[in-house]
């Protein structure tokens, strides 16, 4: 909303700068974006008067004008716009002037004749070029015959007036009009506002039934109130420069003068009216009633618009002449030749004129106005106050009456609070004077009975209707400033993070030592995608509104996200690529109303972790890499429990064949593994290994209990052993037999060698571990090694069936 500071002054006294004004509006009602100064930056620019115009040699359309500019001579200025006359008094941009864009103007040339400035249209001063009139778009601005001649042109088109651009919010919509910004202003500053008033005279004659009628078939919520009147004998022309003004500093282009009427009482009231021509209408007929399917309606853009059965349409014997709170109809619209207006006043449902402006694109000030509330008491007053102005600017008479089709009976509403109350929520200690005059400068009649105020609140403040609302305007009004400040009582606290914000953001660290780098990818994703890689069987939670096919519903696990990160690097050419990501996965049951989010991280590695280099060959990721960054990070939660890796088919996405999941005891809580080539190919990929950790499964854990262990300084001591075994034996399972078996000084066990070649029997495999023996308090001598690892090698013989080598 735009407000201009010049007609603020029509209703109030305000000998204050615009930007003061502008800082004390944001701090007690609304948002300001910001103040506009029109001719900020210009410089130069005066009126002139053409004495002579004449074609210009060397053009067929170029002009030779001599112009009076208040100086003892006139000059002489080239000018190529097609309304350029003589006896006109126009804008002139004097030689090393400034206009709009920051475009200075010289004395130059224009086919060999000699130009001492220039002609200026709105738009080359900077206007918008939607808010400069029709009749003047392509050639220069006409300034009135009054003007004169060398003064700055800044005060005849609104160019020297202060514009507030308020942002309003929504419970704010008084504001939308001059009216209610005027009474808002007036409780700031303790002022009486100067209101408008109709001075509406009407013909003898009545609006007769056979002239106009007027049904209102939707429900009464829909449409509360609907009215007409009916102007005759009128001319349609433009608007005087005045009323142009005023328009187009709102941020409005000026039509003509049945147009600019109605939007100069939609922004003075905030109350939106629409102009018919009568003529265009079938027997004065009107009716509302809501869409039918299949209807069509072509609005004022000239568009054909297909009507929805939720659209409030106003109709002429039943066929669509306007799309209600939004648009009118072009075969209804006034033109040059209209000589009887029907204009209509009303009140719409805001939740209709929000779908259809909706669902239509069609999104006016009109239907901005309506989404937000208007007063239905002042229906009535803005439809006699158009009716006047357009019966004044076009010569025209307003008959006598209206054409009713429903009326509301709109009673203000009383609101009771006690001061207690007030100075209760607020912390302050006001007094009942204090108080009264608060809602005194708000023109809310008040009664008060000892410490209750009995509030009659005005239909023009249509968002108050609870004692909060009287509180909060209370607020404002005392000065959110003076409300005083006090910090919280209570025990102070060392601020610090939790367990589980320990543990993600450790996580975080422990992933990155370890090469990755962290990734953030989209929690909404495609259905297919949402549902790859998930770790625990979950329903998908779908978006009703999704913002597009590829983010409709929440995901299921982070991996697939990571290959479409992987994805968008290798289209990249970049093909070494180690992400991880520490996010929330979104389980859904049928019997939960909202999903479980749960935390996971996760990583995906393609290429090598190696940088090529001198001497120094490119290692490609493998199954046993992944898996020692997932093992070292298990290592750093320090659970109580064993860390289990069981391979694992039934991950469609993985390889059957290099796939493991992840237990801690009984408790499934990731998996790691090779991306399955089809899926790899899918997501256009190259081999890539990924893990999956359920987060908040391993923080809930227990752990076990961390103690610091000084490093021995006595001398270890290992022994190797060679064994032939069984192909289905696990190296899991040897190794927990030799920790089992190998004594207490047994401190590491590592599997060095890996044969399955010639010289091995089918079914076979040669498998060679060394053992580290350390003792922490004394040196250990050979025997005592000895007769450990002994103990280890009948172990595997009798319980493995190995052969040792």
């Amino acid at each position: 909303m735009r407000i201009s500071t010049t007609w603020l002054r029509d209703y109030l006294k305000l000998d204050i700068p615009a930007d003061e004004l502008a800082e004390k509006i944001e701090r007690t009602a609304v948002e300001v974006d910001g103040v506009i100064r029109p001719s900020e930056g210009l410089k130069k620019v005066v009126v002139g008067h053409v004495l002579e115009c004449e074609p210009h040699p060397d053009s067929d359309h170029l002009h030779v004008c001599q112009v009076d500019v208040g100086e003892e001579e006139p000059l002489q200025i080239v000018c190529g716009a097609p309304n350029v006359a003589a006896g006109e008094n126009v804008i002139v941009a004097l030689p090393n002037s400034w206009i709009g864009d920051h475009t200075k103007i010289k004395k130059g040339k224009m086919r060999g004749i000699v130009s001492f400035g220039m002609l200026c249209a709105l738009d080359e001063l900077g206007f918008d070029e939607k808010l400069v009139p029709k009749e003047v778009a392509d050639g220069i601005f006409i300034l009135p015959a009054d003007a004169v001649p060398g003064e700055p042109v800044f005060s005849y088109i609104g160019m020297d007036d202060e514009i507030i651009d308020l942002s309003i919010t929504p419970n704010r919509g008084d504001m939308l009009s001059m009216n209610g910004t005027a009474h808002e202003l007036a409780a700031i500053y303790d002022q009486k506002p100067t209101m408008p008033t109709v001075d509406l005279q009407e013909s003898a004659t009545d609006v007769a039934e056979d002239d106009l009628t007027v049904q209102v078939d939707a429900d009464e919520t829909d449409v509360p109130t609907y009215k007409m009147r009916l102007i005759k004998n009128v001319t349609v022309k433009p608007s005087p420069l005045w009323l142009q003004v005023r328009i187009w500093n709102a941020g409005m282009r000026p039509i003509n003068n049945v147009v600019d009427a109605t939007n100069y009482v939609l922004m003075q009231y905030g109350q939106p009216l629409h102009a018919f021509d009568y003529d265009q209408l079938t027997a004065g007929k009107i009716n509302v009633r809501l869409a039918k399917e299949g209807e069509h309606l072509t609005t004022l853009d000239g568009e054909d618009r297909e009507l929805l059965p939720t659209d409030l349409l106003i109709c002429s014997d039943d066929q669509p002449i306007c799309l209600a709170g939004a648009m009118g109809g072009l075969d209804t619209e006034v033109t040059d030749k209209t000589t009887t207006i029907a204009l209509e006043g009303a009140v719409f449902d805001a939740v209709r004129i929000r779908k259809a402006a909706h669902n239509h694109d069609l999104h006016s000030e009109a239907s901005m106005r309506y989404e937000r509330g208007i007063d239905h008491g002042m229906t009535g007053t803005a439809l006699d106050a158009a009716a006047a102005m357009i019966a004044e600017l076009g010569d025209g008479t307003v008959a006598k009456g209206m054409a009713v089709g429903r009326d509301e009976d709109v009673q203000p509403v009383t609101v009771a609070i006690t001061l207690s109350r007030i100075n209760h929520v607020l912390g302050t200690e006001l007094t009942n004077e204090t108080v009264a005059d608060i809602f005194k400068r708000l023109d809310f009649p008040t009664v008060v009975a000892d410490d209750t105020f009995t509030v009659t609140v005005p239909s023009r403040r249509w968002d108050i209707h609870l004692p909060a609302d009287l509180i909060e305007e209370v607020a404002r009004l005392y000065g959110y400033d003076n409300l005083p400040a006090t910090l919280p009582t209570g025990q102070p606290t060392i601020g610090k993070l939790n367990e589980t914000q320990q543990v993600i953001r450790n996580s975080r660290k422990l992933m990155e030592s370890a090469g990755l780098t962290q990734a953030i990818s989209y929690s909404l994703t495609t259905a297919e995608k949402a549902h790859a890689f998930a770790l625990h069987a979950s329903e998908l939670t779908n978006l009703d509104f999704p913002m597009s096919s590829e983010r409709t519903a929440l995901r299921l696990s982070l991996v697939s996200g990571l290959l479409d990160d992987l994805a968008y690097n290798n289209a990249r050419k970049e093909h070494n690529v180690a992400l991880y990501e520490e996010g929330r996965v979104f389980y859904s049951q049928p019997e939960e109303v909202r999903p479980v989010e749960v935390e996971h991280i996760a990583g995906a590695i393609t290429g090598s972790m190696v940088k090529k280099s001198w001497g120094v060959a490119e290692q490609p990721v493998d199954f046993y890499q992944i898996k020692g960054i997932v093992a070292s990070y298990l290592k750093s939660l320090a659970l109580a429990e064993e860390v289990r890796y069981v391979a694992n088919s039934d991950h469609a996405e993985m390889h059957p064949g290099r796939t493991a999941n992840i237990y801690v005891g009984d408790q499934l809580v990731g998996f790691v593994g090779e991306v399955h080539p089809t899926t790899a190919k899918a997501y256009k990929v190259r081999e890539t290994y990924v893990f999956e950790l359920d987060l908040t499964a391993l923080i809930a854990l227990p752990k076990a209990r961390q103690q610091y262990q000084p490093i021995s300084k006595f001398p270890s001591m290992t022994r190797d052993v060679a064994m032939l075994i069984d192909d289905n034996v696990t190296n899991a399972t040897i190794v927990a037999l030799i920790n089992q078996k190998g004594g207490a000084h047994l401190q590491d066990v590592q599997l060095f060698d890996v044969y399955n070649g010639s010289h091995v029997p089918d079914g076979k495999k040669s498998l060679a571990y060394t053992l580290t023996y350390q003792n922490q308090d004394a040196t250990l001598v050979d025997e005592e090694v000895t007769q450990a690892f002994d103990k280890v090698l009948t172990a595997l013989t009798d319980e493995l069936g190995a052969e040792i080598r």
